[in-house]
């Protein structure tokens, strides 16, 4: 099975055709087409009509085509979710997920166990207390990943706004912990420096650390950046081979413990290892996909 990639999650509002076209050649993961905050209420009608019809010709090759809906308490959320339990994109997002009743409902809106997975947009206070009960929840509602709304979360927390995001980072933190708990992935939010690029790299450096496995962005300038940040690098691939490579030796088969590159690896680090190196494979494949 291939390993998914989704470093770059590249929200394109649905209501701009040609913005949706230029999105099936950037090199970006995950196509991310918006319904909710990037859709003038007058154009919500036009944006779900334009989404079902890219959903349903494709032509995004490896890239997943996920569309996010409106708010289930908002005049456009039961009808977005209609629509998309027949479309059958990759995923919807989720917005507004405060708790697993909410996880529920956008289940039962998109049509069940059988409708599109589900990631859930992680940008109220109120979720962050109820993160573990979500990734309990994650099975039964077919939900495969957290997505940090970072905005929507500083507006809520009323914090102040700086480049570390120390306000944020016990959020982030919490939230890394709840998808692994469940075996999902997580994505940092966006970073709304469009112009500087030390900015962008710095976050997702810290998202990194963090856990995330990838980030989602606002303008195509940022695809190439954080793509290369959140692939394995050339010191961190050959590491994984190394481990690799040393438990795979015969005098190392029973050991718990090895030695690599000078320091001790515990065999609990072969998954790590392994990952690696699937997602640089997976990075390989790209464009044209």
């Amino acid at each position: 099975m291939l390993t998914p990639l989704r470093r770059s999650a590249l929200y394109m509002p649905a209501s701009n055709a040609r913005a949706i076209e230029k999105a099936k050649t950037l090199p970006c993961d995950v196509v991310i087409l918006d319904l909710e905050d990037a859709v003038a209420p007058e154009s919500k009608a036009l944006a779900r009509e334009q989404a079902l019809h890219v959903v349903r010709r494709g032509e995004f090759g490896e890239r997943q085509l996920v569309v996010r809906c409106n708010d289930l308490s908002t005049p456009h959320g039961e009808d977005d979710c209609k629509a998309l339990a027949l479309a059958k994109p990759d995923a919807v997002l989720a917005p507004k997920v405060s708790s697993v009743q909410d996880l529920t409902a956008y289940r039962s809106a998109l049509g069940g166990e059988g409708g599109p997975a589900l990631w859930a947009m992680i940008e109220t206070c109120a979720v962050v207390f109820e993160l573990r009960e979500l990734s309990r929840a994650a099975v039964s509602c077919g939900l495969q990943g957290f997505v940090l709304g970072t905005n929507d979360l500083v507006k809520e927390l009323g914090c102040e706004e700086s480049s570390d995001r120390i306000a944020l980072q016990p959020i982030f933190s919490l939230t890394v912990a709840a998808a692994r708990l469940a075996g999902l992935f997580a994505l940092d939010g966006v970073c709304n420096a469009l112009q500087d690029a030390a900015a962008l790299e710095a976050e997702c450096r810290q998202a990194r650390a963090f856990g995330f496995d990838g980030k989602t962005l606002i303008h195509p300038a940022q695809i190439k950046t954080t793509n290369r940040m959140f692939s394995p690098g050339e010191a961190a691939l050959n590491h994984a081979r190394a481990v690799l490579a040393a438990f795979a030796a015969p005098e190392n088969h029973a050991k718990g413990v090895v030695r690599v590159d000078g320091r001790m690896v515990e065999r609990l680090r072969l998954a790590q290892a392994e990952r690696v190196i699937a997602l640089a494979q997976a990075a390989a494949r790209e464009p044209g996909r």
